[in-house]
Formats: structure tokens, C-alpha cells, sequence
């Protein structure tokens, strides 16, 4: 199969089959269910976790992060104060994306109980909740909305990766954390994280194209494509049925898709499928940000 991915229709045809459903399950639910139209910026179900966030999240973490660090503090600032007037409270870090401070002073006077922050913790540091105090700091909150293990690869990161899950789980306790889980970069991992109970949260790569989708290889370098698609949607499918909070990412294929057609396919699938309860997307202008908040709208209308 061809890097262009499958059509549309084969796209609706096999995730329909896969979630049982062509709809976003948050769209059924809550206030949506009486007569409210879904949009991008609507406050959605994240799983099991009991709690909320922007359809459409505000990524930091574009080719490793550097396309939004280039952007400076100032500028940074400004996009995110302009997607936050817009309704955007979803905003995705990492330690690797070398973000947290940026996020820091962009967040600077905004209501706190509005953001959900979510970032990731790479590696096994030897000291977890020390790290995790770290992050606080720098992100100048005393809570984190979800915690990540990042970029998990090996079938067995449960075992590798056992003093942070132990960790997350103690920070969730004393609710310096509110919920925990994993990005996956390989279809071993995202197996496991289907199946664990300990996952609230997993940050799955998913587009029509395939393009930086989890594969069957384990390495860094891995190459993806269309083919891969069905047993990524295959274990999606079963977080779903484990009720687990689903956020889709490489929606915009890391910043590949430069050419429209691409990103209205992306986006008016990952709308349409029934398998996330969110996006999240790297901006670097509010342009981006406008054109991805009328994609969405456009795409979530035809599901109503």
C-alpha cells in the first residue's frame, strides 16, 4: 500500500468495524447528547479518569520540540494565550521536548482548574517523584493533569519501566498527579498498554497515512506506512473496550502533512472514527491553529 494511505471510505469502512461506531463516544455523552453541536473546543471525557479536556490540544513537542522553541518565549506566549481565548485547554509537554518552561510562562495568570497539562518522563531516573517535583517547578504548577512513560518500545516496558509506574501510582495517590499512562512507539508496546489496567492514558500515533505510526519493529528508525494502520486501530479498539482515556497524536504526521488535502483527511478521520477522545497538534502560528479548529468543526458536523 501506497504511503497516500487508504481512501476515506476504506478508512470509515474498517474503523467502523474495529469501534463499532462512527461517532466520538464524548459526542453521546453528557451535554452533547442535548442538541449542543461537537466542536474542537468542546470539554470532553478522557476514559475512565473522570476528568475533561479540550477536543483539540495545543502540542509543544513538533519535530522533538524544536519548531516551538524556535518560535522564542514571547511568541510562544502568544500562541498560547491566543488558542486558550479560543477555547484550547489541552496543552501536551515533555521533559525531551525541553518545553516545560515556555508552557510555564505562557500559563502565567490563567485559571489553573481550566488546563489540562499532560507531560512525559523518558527513561527510568532513578528517583521518579524527584523528577516529577522537578517538572512541577518547572512548569510552575503544583498539580500535573496526566503523566506520561515516554515513548515506550520494548513488549516489556512494564517490567523496564516498573519504578515509574510505581512512582506514578504513589504521585497519583497524594494527587500531585491526577491520572497516569504511556505514548507508545512501537506495536509491541501499544499491545501491552492495551491490556494493563494501570493505563488511564494512552497517547496514540495515528493517522490515515501511517506516516511515524507504530510497527512491528521496536527501533528508533522504524519505517511506517498505510499497512501499519489496522493493528495500530486493532489495539485502540481494545482501550476503548478497557475504557481507556484515548488522545490521537501525529494527526498532522509531525509536521509532514505540508499539503491540505492531507490534513483534512487526517483530521476528518480522526473525528469520524469513534477511537479517540482527543487530538493534540503542534502549532507555530494561529493560522495553523484557526485552519485545525475549522477542520475539526467541519468534521464533527457530519457526525450529527
Amino acid at each position: 500500500m501506497s504511503r497516500k494511505g487508504i481512501t476515506r471510505r476504506e478508512f470509515i469502512k474498517g474503523t467502523a468495524a474495529l469501534a463499532g461506531t462512527v461517532l466520538l463516544s464524548s459526542c453521546t455523552t453528557g451535554p452533547l447528547a442535548k442538541g449542543h453541536k461537537p466542536t474542537a473546543v468542546d470539554q470532553v471525557p478522557l476514559g475512565k479518569t473522570g476528568l475533561r479536556l479540550s477536543r483539540l490540544g495545543f502540542g509543544t513537542g513538533t519535530k522533538g520540540g524544536s519548531i516551538q522553541r524556535a518560535l522564542g518565549p514571547e511568541e510562544f506566549t502568544r500562541l498560547i494565550r491566543y488558542a486558550y481565548d479560543r477555547g484550547i485547554t489541552y496543552i501536551d509537554t515533555a521533559e525531551n521536548y525541553r518545553t516545560h518552561t515556555m508552557v510555564r510562562e505562557a500559563i502565567g495568570g490563567l485559571d489553573r482548574e481550566k488546563l489540562f497539562i499532560q507531560s512525559k518522563m523518558p527513561g527510568v531516573p532513578e528517583k521518579p517523584l524527584e523528577v516529577l517535583d522537578r517538572y512541577r517547578k518547572e512548569l510552575g504548577v503544583d498539580y500535573i493533569d496526566s503523566l506520561l512513560v515516554h515513548a515506550a518500545r520494548r513488549a516489556d516496558w512494564y517490567d523496564e519501566r516498573k519504578r515509574l509506574l510505581d512512582a506514578f501510582e504513589e504521585a497519583k495517590a497524594k494527587q500531585i498527579i491526577r491520572a497516569h499512562g504511556v505514548s507508545c512507539h512501537s506495536l509491541p508496546a501499544l499491545r501491552k498498554a492495551a491490556q494493563l489496567d494501570w493505563v488511564d492514558v494512552n497517547l496514540v500515533r495515528v493517522n490515515p497515512q501511517g506516516a511515524h505510526i507504530d510497527t512491528p519493529d521496536t527501533g528508533r528508525r522504524a519505517k511506517s506506512d498505510a499497512s501499519h494502520l489496522p493493528p495500530v486501530l486493532e489495539q485502540i479498539k481494545l482501550m476503548r473496550r478497557n475504557r481507556h482515556g484515548v488522545i490521537g497524536m501525529k494527526i498532522i504526521g509531525n509536521g509532514d502533512f505540508t499539503q491540505p488535502e492531507d490534513r483534512e483527511k487526517s483530521i476528518r478521520l480522526a473525528m469520524q472514527s469513534g477511537l479517540v477522545d482527543a487530538v493534540v497538534i503542534g502549532f507555530k502560528s494561529t493560522a495553523e491553529i484557526d485552519e485545525a479548529i475549522l477542520r475539526i468543526n467541519r468534521a464533527l458536523a457530519e457526525t450529527v
